[in-house]
């Protein structure tokens, strides 16, 4: 473990056991009583409002706070898929545990109205490492509300182009799949990857609809699954 993530770290762990003793934070982090001593000290260098001394205990003083945590758009991304499948696995407790830590989080990003974890548009039921081409591109066009054009080709070998609206990405046991409103169709559609002829990310973005969006096509996709 680098110094830096040690030394955060190490402030979370000081801020949840109130009185810290350096032997016990040096076995938590297995590290030598010594290395604790030196991070502590530089931690107080700092500024880090910490009390106490070797040999006696040490303690954050209440108040103090980390500054918001920043995620990029694809560590953002990671965290829902993790926290997806934790609420997917049928255990209750940790279902409610991921949806806690989901809102924890979220509240500590900066800007939490623009940096939407519990939207971000990525579902994952597949045990294989295998990315689709085309995925990183189509959740760039996601995030940006960028409207795609498609050569698609059906199962009897049909070709026809379209022009979407993409909402979601789905990474299924059977292949790559993405959701999206069609122009087209005027309706919700899914497209498998391994039949896209050509995809086109264009300069044109749509608006947000709520008879469009995700949400919207989640909640079908809820219904039409009751019903089978």
């Amino acid at each position: 473990m680098r110094r830096a993530e040690r030394l955060f770290r190490l402030v979370n762990e000081m801020r949840t056991r109130g009185i810290s003793r350096a032997n016990e934070l040096a076995e938590h982090f297995e590290v030598s009583i010594s290395t604790i001593y030196r991070d502590i000290a530089h931690l107080q260098a700092s500024g880090l409002p910490i009390e106490g001394e070797a040999g006696v205990g040490y303690l954050l003083r209440p108040g103090f706070d980390l500054p918001n945590v920043t995620f990029t758009h694809d560590q953002i991304d990671a965290l829902a898929v993790g926290l997806s499948f934790v609420e997917s696995t049928g255990d209750s407790v940790l279902a409610t545990a991921a949806r806690e830590a989901r809102a924890k989080i979220q509240a500590g990003m900066p800007q939490p109205e623009e940096r939407k974890l519990a939207d971000a548009p990525y579902f994952s039921l597949q045990r294989r490492n295998s990315e689709a081409p085309n995925v990183g591109l189509l959740r760039e066009a996601i995030r940006k509300r960028q409207i795609v054009q498609i050569v698609y080709e059906n199962g009897e070998g049909n070709r026809s182009e379209r022009r979407l609206h993409p909402l979601v990405v789905w990474n299924l046991t059977d292949g790559w799949m993405f959701s999206a409103w069609c122009e087209l169709r005027q309706d919700f559609r899914t497209f498998r990857f391994d039949r896209i002829a050509d995809l086109t990310i264009t300069v044109d973005r749509f608006d947000e609809d709520e008879a469009k969006g995700l949400r919207a096509f989640m909640e079908l996709e809820q219904c039409e699954a009751g019903d089978r």
